[in-house]
């Protein structure tokens, strides 16, 4: 094997290695272009995982708390209606009342 042989060969060997690294390089720069996608993707839907479990928490307060502004409003209005039998059932006893006041 002549010089020129062996120079060619170490040559064509470089850019072979060349060639093998610029690959690795990308390979390598695609793996973390993918791992970074994933990264976003798995944040993102943790993130919507995270909002939707928190609705469904202020939807679950929400109800409970009508369940019990609705016993609260039903409470008041049998009070209110107690109130105003018990005023219709006095209103002839205050009325004589007032009367025999200006009466005296």
């Amino acid at each position: 094997m002549s010089r020129a042989d062996v120079l060619r060969t170490i040559k064509d060997a470089e850019a072979d290695a060349g060639a093998t690294l610029a690959k690795a390089e990308s390979e390598a720069s695609n793996i973390v272009t993918k791992a970074r996608v994933s990264a976003t993707e798995a944040v993102a839907e943790g993130r919507n995982q995270a909002q939707s479990d928190a609705q469904e928490m202020i939807d679950d307060a929400r109800a409970a708390a009508q369940k019990e502004a609705d016993k609260v409003s039903k409470k008041g209005d049998k009070t209110i209606d107690t109130i105003h039998s018990e005023g219709e059932s006095n209103r002839s006893s205050a009325v004589d009342v007032v009367l025999d006041a200006f009466r005296a």
